[in-house]
């Protein structure tokens, strides 16, 4: 270098040191990226690092370091990344490029020269070929290099000793998993040898010298891709994390795993890089590993909403997504929990005393398993998602036991909007005793939580939490997590099987006391139980008291069946008192619809004393044989005294009226109907004479109704013209197949195998096979869902032509063959022909009818009884008991004469009441 010819001086930032002689200098921006330059120290030689082995390359093999070769590049990374320096370029090798110079730690040659101090520290050696002896520079680096040789300074030390500055380095993990676990969660010492892209890093653990790969938890920065190709912003986001990372002293927390690559959060002096990125819209919050994060969720998704809001970089194009709005009031409440719906849903009453469906934000409940191809589901089954999907019942027990009649904080987080399939749903944050529910939940594996797309911020206010609760339950693999079968829950469902209900009978007699969980509430009295010791499932009436019916939807769910007085109160206040609660209940006996009855008590109070004092039941009569029965009276009598619900009507009622009594005379009103239909439960369907018209309406039978006398039958002109009308309006307007959609309990067009249109109810639907009715006629059929239709709404306020009986006075036989034969027989004698029908009572929602021929006046069901097709189901009302009288002498000759049912006998002999039998 000649005094004539001074060095030029350049300035720049040292970006990385490669080794103990040889850095990255990174020069000022100007409009771009900055230039770098790689820089090596002239006249020196530094210990060679160690490499790790080139998957890529065969033969490729690992080097190790060279004694104070990590210490001479420590050395040097310590004292100048990151900092401004000078340098000077002396020389340049002409076919690598590489320059060879002095590097000042300053802003200019005065300050300290970096080759001069790591030489006097004994960690490099000064090469002695080429050396001037008139350069001064070069004959003090000899100097220092020869006072740290006789001070035994680094490399110039014992040999003993030099062997041990050698670093043992892991290049690869063989247990990430076990790597992670074993640090606890604790920040450990690290040093950043790499930034891949804005959020991935490699980096050695200190000081046990692990190389690992790092991707920050819960964040994702744009890629650069396997082709080259790159993300936007992928390039300006690696630029960030590298100049505040790479080679700098960091802590990191590691908290996961993603194949052989470590999930982890990057803690530098300055905050949280994670943070830095997100809230300068260099990256985006991942739900996928979320869960992991340990110092705090809640600042990177902070951080996330202030680069939406100023829409920086990536949310550059960032629009909120469209919400409903949440009245304020309405966003917090407490309520108290009245039912538990599955394993993510609950009904709440709130402080006015109205009830509210609501369900746990961001919370899936467990799903069913698909089934092999190989297993054929068996039709006869029902379906109990509850008892069937695996850890539904659990999530749901769970729920029940925390919540149930117990006061919760509600944070209402989002509002579902209403779909075709589902109803609009008010996803909530549930805590009791500052507890989260969801996340209680999630973190026994009886829940997962709910993947939302990126830019969907509908989501629980607590997501990370829940995101959190999930991983630690996978990690424990517990719940839907575990790797064992799930658990099988086999329950008996004895609800209306009597031959079911007769067999459980004498368990849960003699086991006096049971315990039980009531799982449903038809009405005050009549309850659906769950008996843990027997695995049943039961139908259950309080017994001594007599409640009134509550309403109840009907049949076609169009309207509102009406109950009794204070029947809706009654089954409020049953709901209230025990519903999803464990209860005990003592089981008496049971009717002859496999119901079993009994008395039900809830934390010592029988219920049926507490409906009686509350005046929304009375005393039954048979409750008279009871022991409870002197205090059922003495509440009922309390009751009246304080003309409590159904006692505040006895005085609007005259004590002379007596239109409650019994009717002693039974009435007889006998009108024309023309049976269409007979089912397989021995049901039939009649329209009335008066009000139809042309056998052309009947899709099941094209025959023409006659008297005897074989005049047409008087028809009702305008449901004849309706559905003529109703045809040509279908020829010229003929629907386009498949465009009509069927849905339970939709009345539609449906095209019968004749060809003709007609009215139908959609009962349901299965796998494009709708089931429908056909309203006018009552026959059914299973029929494509492309031969249905939309109905003109001119032709929905006509009510059906054809109404459901059942004969009056009868039982089926219990054998199935003796079923068919007696419903062979009615269709046989009575199909398409003109019979006279009486209304006598009511019978499970349908009209009770004695039904005669028209002709000869002979009572079907009496034939029918005579011929011992059916049995007779004596009735207690006093006007019947001359009917009851006939069909019992019916019954007795066919038993004389061993006909039909009675073939083999008296097969009732065993219900007689020394076997517990009870008419």
């Amino acid at each position: 270098m000649s005094a004539a010819q001074p060095p030029q001086v350049n300035r720049g930032i040292v970006k990385q040191v490669l080794s103990g002689d040889s850095v990255v200098i990174r020069g000022v921006p100007r409009g771009g990226p900055p230039p770098e330059r790689t820089m090596c120290l002239s006249n020196i030689t530094a210990p060679r690092l160690a490499r790790r082995p080139n998957p890529n390359a065969e033969g490729s093999v690992e080097t190790k370091d060279e004694p104070y070769a990590w210490e001479a590049r420590e050395f040097l990374r310590k004292k100048m990344v990151g900092k401004e320096v000078c340098f000077t370029v002396e020389y340049k090798v002409p076919g690598s490029g590489r320059e060879y110079g002095c590097i000042f730690l300053g802003k200019d040659i005065t300050a300290e020269n970096v080759t001069e101090s790591i030489v006097a520290e004994g960690l490099v050696e000064v090469r002695r070929g080429g050396l001037k002896p008139n350069d001064e520079g070069q004959q003090k680096l000899i100097m220092l290099e020869e006072s740290a040789k006789a001070a035994g300074k680094g490399k110039w030390g014992p040999p003993e000793e030099c062997a041990l500055h050698v670093r043992d380095i892991k290049w690869t993990l063989e247990n990430p998993r076990h790597f992670v676990d074993s640090h606890h969660g604790k920040p450990v010492d690290a040093v950043i040898e790499h930034v891949r892209d804005g959020c991935t890093v490699r980096a050695f653990v200190l000081p046990s010298y692990h190389y690992i790969t790092v991707m920050l938890s819960g964040i994702k920065c744009p890629m650069f891709k396997m082709d080259g190709e790159k993300e936007p912003f992928a390039e300006e986001a690696k630029f960030f994390t590298e100049a505040r990372l790479l080679q700098r002293d960091i802590q990191i927390v590691l908290e996961g795993t993603s194949n052989q690559n470590l999930l982890g959060t990057v803690l530098h002096p300055s905050g949280n890089i994670a943070e830095l990125l997100l809230k300068e819209g260099f990256a985006r919050c991942i739900d996928w590993s979320m869960g992991v994060v340990t110092q705090g969720a809640d600042k990177l998704r902070s951080a996330e909403k202030v680069a939406k809001e100023k829409k920086l970089r990536l949310w550059k194009d960032y629009t909120p997504a469209t919400t409903t709005h949440i009245d304020v009031k309405e966003k917090n409440f407490t309520a108290k929990v009245m039912e538990i719906i599955n394993g993510d849903g609950m009904i709440v009453k709130l402080a006015d005393g109205t009830l509210k469906k609501i369900f746990l934000a961001s919370i899936r409940s467990p799903r069913p398993v698909e089934a092999n191809a190989d297993q054929k589901k068996d039709p006869r089954m029902r379906s109990r998602p509850l008892y069937d999907i695996p850890y539904m019942f659990e999530a749901r027990e769970f729920l029940r036991k925390k919540l149930i009649s117990k006061k919760v904080s509600v944070q209402v987080d989002y509002i579902q909007p209403k779909t075709d399939d589902f109803p609009e749903k008010t996803c909530c944050t549930v805590s009791i005793s500052s507890i989260n529910v969801g996340e209680a939940l999630i973190s026994k594996g009886l829940a997962t939580c709910v993947r939302y797309r990126q830019d969907d911020d509908q989501r629980s206010s607590h997501y990370d939490e829940l995101l959190a609760a999930e991983t630690r339950a996978i990690k424990k693999a517990v719940g839907i997590h575990s790797k064992k079968q799930p658990p099988v829950i086999r329950v008996a469902d004895i609800s209306g099987d009597v031959a079911k209900a007769k067999q459980f009978l004498p368990f849960l007699q003699r086991a006096g006391r049971s315990e039980a969980i009531v799982e449903f509430v038809a009405s005050g009295s009549r309850l659906r139980l769950y008996i843990p010791s027997e695995t049943c499932l039961i139908t259950f009436l309080l017994s001594g008291i007599s409640c009134p019916r509550a309403s109840r939807a009907a049949s076609d769910r169009s309207a509102q069946q009406q109950g009794d007085a204070y029947g809706d109160d009654a089954l409020s206040f049953t709901k209230e008192m025990v519903l999803q609660r464990e209860v005990e209940v003592e089981v008496e006996g049971m009717d002859k619809g496999g119901n079993f009855i009994g008395w039900m008590y809830v934390d010592g109070t029988n219920l049926s004393v507490a409906l009686v004092g509350n005046g929304l039941s009375k005393v039954h009569f048979t409750a008279e044989r009871s022991s409870h029965y002197r205090t059922l009276c003495a509440s009922e009598e309390t009751a009246k005294e304080k003309k409590l619900n159904l006692w505040s009507l006895e005085e609007e009622q005259p004590k002379e009226v007596v239109s409650e009594v019994e009717p002693l005379e039974r009435k007889v009103t006998y009108k024309k109907v023309i049976v269409t239909e007979v089912t397989n439960e021995l049901h039939f369907y009649g329209q009335s004479v008066e009000t139809v018209k042309s056998s052309k309406l009947y899709p099941s039978a094209i025959v023409l109704y006659r008297d005897l006398r074989g005049r047409d039958l008087e028809w009702r002109p305008q449901f004849e013209k309706l559905m003529e009308q109703l045809r040509a309006d279908m020829r010229e307007n003929p629907p386009l197949p498949g465009a009509y959609t069927p849905k339970p309990r939709d009345i539609c067009a449906a095209l019968f195998e004749d060809g003709e249109w007609y009215r139908a109810k959609v009962e349901k639907v299965v796998k494009n096979k709708a089931h429908v009715l056909f309203i006018d006629y009552g026959n059914r059929d299973v029929t494509d869902s492309t031969r249905l239709a939309t109905l003109p709404t001119t032709y929905i306020p006509l009510a059906p032509q054809a109404q459901e009986y059942v004969l009056a006075g009868i039982a089926l036989p219990p054998e199935e063959e003796d079923i068919q034969l007696a419903v062979d027989s009615l269709t046989n004698d009575v199909l398409n022909k003109e019979c006279l029908l009486n209304y006598e009572y009511k019978s499970g929602g349908l009209d009770a009818v004695t039904l005669l021929y028209a002709d000869t006046k002979d009572d079907i069901a009496q034939n029918m009884i005579t011929e011992g097709l059916v049995l007779v189901e004596y009735r207690r009302e006093k006007r019947l008991n001359k009917l009851m009288t006939t069909y019992k002498k019916a019954e007795e000759k066919a038993k004389a004469d061993r006909l039909c049912v009675w073939r083999y006998g008296d097969f009732t002999a065993d219900d007689a009441r020394e076997f517990g039998y009870q008419p």
